[in-house]
């Protein structure tokens, strides 16, 4: 296909594809003369990706190039790129001083809960150190009120993330499971929208509650 039609199938302007391409974040065409170059599907999964991390998950462009390099890597293995881009996804928390109290109560929390639930996570995660912030601030927030529990919250996490991710080569349609960029490809795009669609399916349940209990 030509740029015009890449630009109208993907949804993303020719002259933001052509900055894409200036960036090397979308691979170059074939070139077919001096002024024309041919795209295939590689391409348009390609800019999908990328509109979905700049629409949706709001992800810089610096970020998206690192994101890329990585799905790109095919020395690395699969959980081990997954793993990369989750991280570099973020967000990236700074730790508090390791004195304050209500930070090491809340770290040992998320220690305590991980290894209960047997789950298998690095050290270094970002979300380990998110978590225990989160946590750490409502310790702090007299006002908040207790919630379900956290281990609620996350034993219902773990029953999405294990259909999202054992659903990576089980879509009818998707590309072949050899076909390592295309899997990166969708692991990313399910990473960014399938995070936005628990937000907002969490803030409908909550408005549908509140009506049910106080309206």
């Amino acid at each position: 296909m030509l740029m015009a039609e890449l630009s109208r199938r993907s949804g993303v302007p020719v002259a933001t594809v052509k900055y894409y391409l200036r960036e090397g974040l979308l691979p170059p065409g074939v070139t077919t003369s001096a002024t024309r170059a041919e795209y295939g599907q590689a391409h348009l999964r390609r800019l999908q990706l990328i509109r979905a991390l700049v629409e949706i998950g709001e992800v810089p462009v610096a970020a998206i190039r690192k994101i890329l390099a990585v799905a790109d890597d095919e020395s690395a293995s699969v959980h081990q790129m997954l793993g990369a881009v989750q991280y570099e996804l973020g967000p990236h928390p700074a730790a508090p001083p390791d004195e304050d109290p209500d930070w090491q109560a809340a770290s040992r929390q998320v220690d305590d809960l991980i290894a209960g639930l047997g789950w298998i996570v690095a050290p270094a995660a970002p979300a380990r150190t998110l978590l225990a912030l989160t946590l750490a601030a409502l310790r702090r927030t007299a006002a908040a009120p207790p919630g379900p529990g956290l281990r609620a919250y996350a034993e219902a996490m773990a029953g999405l993330a294990a259909g999202e991710v054992a659903s990576l080569e089980a879509t009818p349609g998707r590309p072949p499971a050899g076909d390592r960029v295309a899997l990166a490809e969708s692991a990313v795009v399910g990473m960014v929208l399938y995070e936005r669609v628990i937000v907002a399916l969490r803030r409908l349940a909550q408005e549908d509650a509140s009506a049910r209990y106080f309206g």
